[in-house]
């Protein structure tokens, strides 16, 4: 579908005008909970993922039958000095292994029932590197902000998304330490598992980039100058499913980053949103806390690809599964307490 903006002015906008969630479906699921047969409480954080989810998708009683899962790849002109372990050439190959079916990503989706789609932007052509220049031109962030909200399927009852690009956890990084505050040092992990040559080259990187651009503008500004056309199209899609009312499980620290600028734009841009998990990259967990979410799951992942929130669609699946298929104590002719 066509955008509903066409240039940074008119996503803003449309950040601003994005619905809430139903409270009477709010209200429905939580009266529900309160009846089903099971001492208070006694699914502890499941109760209120399924209740949450029932107040974006307008009813009591929700199913999780359609999850979709979109995955962005991008490239980073900066990766050019030496920030990752892997060449920039890994990215366009990864695309192919997604393409093909290789990746652990597409055994997630198979597992979780979910729809999974590709999407590469331009990976000829890297952002600028953003320690001399901001990576992206006002035109550039916008065709990207374009694709991810196009990608997203109106049909679809929860979303993942995940990136792939070499040199990403560096603009993740530097956009945290932008957007959040603190020293490049404490953003700056070592990402695809650099050793420590390389890892004081990235936080050299980290800190350059805010340094030049840091306290320039909004949460929109700084993915336009430190960000990425995977960051951007992520946020993009993340902005999308707000418009229609579709709950989004964020995975890892760049997908993080992502949604992370669109809090520093439109406050509340992501109460449709909730975490999937804490990443093994140390700087995940106080963005998390940043933003104010809970990881559901702590596995020491650092994968990408939306893998995390990919698991998470099982946790999800049970949540909803238990508050709109369980009986209540007057269907189940149980004793309440």
């Amino acid at each position: 579908m066509t955008a509903a903006f066409s240039d940074m002015a008119g996503f803003r906008a449309a950040l601003a005008a994005q619905p809430e969630a139903d409270d009477v479906a709010l209200a429905a699921a939580r009266a529900r909970n309160g009846q089903l047969t099971k001492p208070p409480g006694a699914l502890g954080r499941l109760e209120e993922l399924a209740i949450w989810y029932a107040g974006w998708r307008g009813t009591e009683r929700p199913a999780v039958t359609h999850p979709q899962i979109i995955v962005f790849a991008g490239n980073h002109g900066v990766a050019a000095q030496g920030v990752s372990a892997f060449p920039a050439e890994v990215t366009a190959q990864m695309v192919l292994n997604f393409q093909h079916g290789g990746a652990a990503i597409n055994q997630l989706a198979k597992t979780f029932g979910a729809t999974l789609d590709v999407h590469a932007l331009s990976l000829d052509h890297p952002t600028a590197d953003f320690t001399t220049a901001p990576a992206m031109t006002e035109a550039e962030l916008v065709a990207a902000l374009s694709t991810g909200w196009a990608a997203v399927d109106p049909e679809a009852d929860v979303l993942v998304v995940g990136e792939m690009g070499i040199g990403n956890t560096t603009s993740a990084a530097a956009l945290a330490a932008a957007l959040v505050g603190g020293d490049a040092a404490e953003w700056t992990g070592r990402g695809t598992g650099v050793d420590d040559a390389g890892l004081e080259i990235k936080t050299r990187v980290v800190r350059d980039g805010v340094a030049l651009h840091a306290q320039k503008g909004d949460g929109l500004e700084m993915l336009r100058r430190l960000g990425g056309r995977e960051l951007a199209a992520m946020a993009g899609a993340i902005a999308r499913a707000r418009s229609l009312r579709l709950p989004v499980l964020l995975d890892g620290f760049i997908c993080t980053a992502a949604a992370l600028t669109l809090e520093k734009t439109q406050a509340g841009a992501l109460d449709h949103c909730a975490a999937s998990h804490v990443s093994a990259e140390h700087a995940h967990a106080p963005m998390l806390a940043a933003l104010g979410k809970t990881p559901l799951m702590s596995l020491d992942l650092r994968l990408g690809e939306g893998s995390g929130a990919a698991l998470a669609i099982g946790v999800l699946k049970g949540a909803v599964a238990c508050l709109s298929g369980m009986a209540t104590f007057a269907e189940a002719g149980v004793s309440d307490a």
